[in-house]
């Protein structure tokens, strides 16, 4: 490891999450609200606008709300080996 590279550790941030699953159109609809986020029942996907531009979220994927009250998909594997529920 040279002078400039130093290692970093993810803070612990509390984040929302909700995973689109069982066609779950109206409850992720409610969580992201409406524009710029589409529902398309007719391919099963959900287009959420992120801060890189527009994402397709698949059934199975998660959505999380970030700390600024944006938005960004998730696929399941990485979000189970990232995040935690609280209870």
């Amino acid at each position: 490891m040279d002078m400039l590279t130093k290692k970093y550790v993810k803070k612990p941030l509390p984040i929302e999450a909700m995973q689109f699953i069982n066609q779950n159109y109206l409850d992720i609809s409610n969580f992201i609200g409406d524009f710029p986020h589409k529902i398309v029942t007719s391919e099963g996907i959900v287009l959420i606008h992120t801060l890189e531009g527009e994402h397709i979220v698949r059934e199975g994927d998660y959505v999380i709300k970030g700390l600024f009250d944006e938005f960004y998909p998730c696929k399941p594997d990485i979000f189970k080996s990232t995040y935690e529920e609280l209870v």
